[in-house]
């Protein structure tokens, strides 16, 4: 009977092993969030998300974008020398932000408005190496289809998370115990994957030679894949940090943990089935150039799960709120509500964005993702200029970037076309 439910395709298989894995390593932090909502305050919360933004936005550079391009030569020895130089690029750029976090710490935490995270800047730069560590292994696992241990790291970062955070938690640490956590884990998972890589990769075959030239061959990741990425972490994470700056800290506290919420079907399905179509595309790629077979495919699956996850959710999320986190709380659910359309076309959008990689269109995500940033600086500005409230301008940020993403998602499936955005049709279905 086992067998007969178990997937058939390869597909299937794999994302069945990173759902399982990511189901599992996110119902940790969902199952003890209950309880770090009556040990930690919405302040503390708030300091997480400040460092969270900082050490996330540049934490997606951190390799110049390098290590989207581990999944595109047909050799392991020129993966392997790409992974190399990525992390090499995530080394420097860590030194570079130790020092404006030791020498303007003052300057920055008084421009963050709050004097806690100042003494967490000087632990950003490891953060962001972590980081970009783990972006690497975590590619360089994928190319392996090792899918099975991807799923037990995840699983590994969550538990040593969770364990830190109530632990620390209960001796009335404060946000430290959130933070402390957050690093402990990044330590634990990337250990488990560079085992991995290991015993399945030549490091011998590492050469300062072969990192110029593959430098030089995918030149566009860095070039235009890491500006847009850059662009796209601070539409995100700027949100948090001027939502801190306009409004508060406690604001800030409840609006992360509604987006940790929200999240949870993104994370587990939707960053699971972007992976696995990452490789799948990149494969039909290699040998049809296209990838709308992969692309279709996916597309559906991401349609059915967010129609069986959003739309109930959106009734019933405040009251969910009181129930799971406790009364004070409520306005957690409240933001959750109103953020509901924006996560669903996110969570869409995004799983399929590896298209533009494996097409090597760096340069529409670029301009697209400048955009993103340029309409939520905006938002937010008008905001503070008008005089909104905050669920104010949670309804107006949440139609206006919603709606951008749906065009983002219209551009991906023009590219799995092989359709270059000319007036002449690609005749492929």
């Amino acid at each position: 009977m086992i067998k007969r439910f178990k997937p058939k395709s390869e597909f299937n298989r794999n994302v069945l092993t990173l759902m399982t894995g990511a189901s599992v390593a996110q119902a940790i932090p969902i199952a003890i969030s209950p309880i770090l909502t009556r040990i930690y305050t919405p302040e503390d919360f708030g300091v997480l998300a400040l460092f969270g933004a900082i050490s996330v936005t540049f934490g997606s550079i951190a390799n110049g974008r390098y290590e989207m391009a581990i999944m595109l030569p047909k050799e392991d020895d020129d993966a392997i020398n790409i992974a190399a130089l990525g992390l090499f690029i995530a080394f420097i750029f860590s030194f570079v932000l130790l020092i404006p976090a030791v020498f303007l710490n003052d300057q920055i935490t008084r421009l963050l408005g709050n004097e806690e995270v100042g003494f967490w800047l000087y632990f950003v730069p490891f953060s962001m190496f972590m980081t970009g560590f783990y972006n690497v292994l975590n590619y360089l696992n994928t190319r392996q289809k090792s899918y099975k241990d991807i799923a037990q790291a995840t699983i590994y970062r969550s538990l040593v998370s969770a364990s830190f955070q109530v632990g620390l938690g209960i001796l009335k640490s404060g946000a430290a115990g959130l933070i402390s956590g957050q690093l402990a884990s990044q330590l634990v998972a990337n250990f488990r994957l560079a085992r991995n890589v290991q015993s399945s990769y030549q490091l011998q075959k590492i050469t300062n030679h072969k990192m110029k030239k593959l430098a030089f061959r995918y030149k566009n990741f860095p070039l235009f894949s890491s500006w847009g990425d850059l662009a796209n972490n601070l539409s995100i994470h700027l949100v948090n940090v001027l939502v801190s700056i306009f409004y508060n800290i406690s604001t800030l506290g409840f609006l992360i943990l509604a987006q940790k919420v929200l999240q949870f079907t993104s994370i587990i399905i939707g960053s699971t089935l972007g992976q696995v179509f990452y490789q799948e595309a990149t494969y039909e790629k290699q040998k049809t150039g296209l990838a709308v077979k992969s692309y279709k495919s996916t597309f559906k699956k991401l349609i059915v799960v967010s129609l069986i996850s959003f739309v109930p959710l959106y009734f019933i999320v405040e009251d969910l709120f009181v129930f799971v986190f406790g009364e004070n709380w409520r306005l957690a659910g409240a933001y959750a509500m109103i953020l509901i359309p924006l996560i669903a076309v996110q969570f869409i959008s995004s799983a399929l964005s590896g298209i533009f990689n494996v097409f090597e269109k760096q340069k529409v995500v670029l301009i697209w993702q400048v955009i993103l940033l340029i309409n939520t600086i905006g938002i937010v500005s008008a905001s503070k200029i008008l005089g909104w409230g905050f669920e104010s301008f949670l309804y107006i940020f949440s139609g206006c970037i919603g709606f951008q993403y749906l065009i983002y998602g219209y551009m991906s499936y023009r590219i799995s076309m092989g359709d270059r955005f000319s007036s002449k049709r690609n005749p492929v279905d």
